[in-house]
């Protein structure tokens, strides 16, 4: 019985959690990687330029620019659309040239980056490098960089009003592995990263609150459940316990009213036994003729 609600348990608590995307934001990742290069006709370095998609993906803007890897550990770059990135910023492995590909994904924010419970109050922002030797490569992989000092900022320049109700404006960070950060907004627009990744400024809803109760009541439910069977067990064996004395009670009493038994001890229990009654022997020559 434990194990079946535990397993319930396990198995609506992964149902409350938000529906993975990875593998369509990684997929889309790729696909803006390659037309962010396309952007490079005669490129210099420091130079943002800014990409065309398909039509498919029409409200999507992508923009890159390339910088040499010393320059981005010593200076930094003072605004690269909403991103300030401050001197210190290291990549890995080491390239001596990178390019930093800038996403907003606009209306589409939503459908890459699902967050149930929550409303975006700012398009998804996405900043991402690579390898900039190759600048007709497809399908690159993401270089891991960080900042060493101070942070990378975000400073939101398409936010919505905070709805009037309490709720409290937070940085959102999606990293590559799909993971999901929460922070506290900075000045009203502004969020703070040490990381490559995509960003967002989000305010729960009822839904999350709504999914944390449900949650809650389910591990209640489980604890409850699992109480309730140990106390069942304690009541059994204490039924059984019950049972055994009244009936050697009884029998106690009984030889107490009627003929006096012997009393013999087995194990740690007093039971009666029956005392010698057999007739001893006589020998024929003790008769008198």
């Amino acid at each position: 019985m434990f194990f079946l609600l535990t397993g319930l348990f396990l198995s609506v608590l992964s149902a409350q959690l938000p529906g993975s995307s990875v593998s369509d934001a990684r997929a889309l990742d790729a696909v803006l990687q390659d037309y962010a290069y396309q952007a490079f006709l005669r490129p210099k370095t420091g130079v943002v330029y800014d990409g065309v998609v398909p039509s498919n993906l029409t409200g999507i803007q992508v923009s890159a620019m390339r910088l040499r890897s010393g320059s981005l550990r010593t200076r930094g770059v003072s605004m690269y659309k909403e991103f300030e990135i401050p001197k210190g910023v290291v990549e890995q492995p080491y390239v001596e040239r990178l390019v930093l590909v800038y996403h907003n994904l606009g209306n589409w924010s939503m459908t890459y980056y699902p967050l149930p419970g929550y409303t975006y109050l700012a398009p998804v922002l996405g900043l991402l490098a690579y390898d900039a030797s190759d600048l007709m490569a497809k399908n690159l992989p993401e270089l891991y960089i960080r900042a060493s000092g101070q942070p990378i900022s975000i400073q939101f320049s398409e936010l919505r009003r905070v709805p009037n109700d309490g709720s409290v404006p937070k940085c959102v960070l999606f990293d590559l592995n799909g993971s999901v950060n929460l922070s506290d907004v900075l000045s009203d627009n502004i969020c703070t990263t040490f990381q490559q990744g995509h960003f967002s400024i989000v305010v729960g809803g009822g839904g999350a609150e709504k999914n944390k109760s449900k949650v809650w009541i389910i591990v209640g439910a489980v604890v409850g459940g699992f109480a309730l069977l140990v106390m069942l067990g304690l009541v059994v064996v204490w039924v059984k316990k019950y049972r055994h004395r009244k009936k050697m009670h009884k029998m106690e009493r009984a030889a107490e009213i009627g003929e006096s038994l012997h009393m013999t001890t087995v194990g740690s229990t007093k039971a009666p036994a029956a005392t010698g009654t057999r007739t001893q022997p006589t020998l024929e020559t003790e008769y008198v003729p």
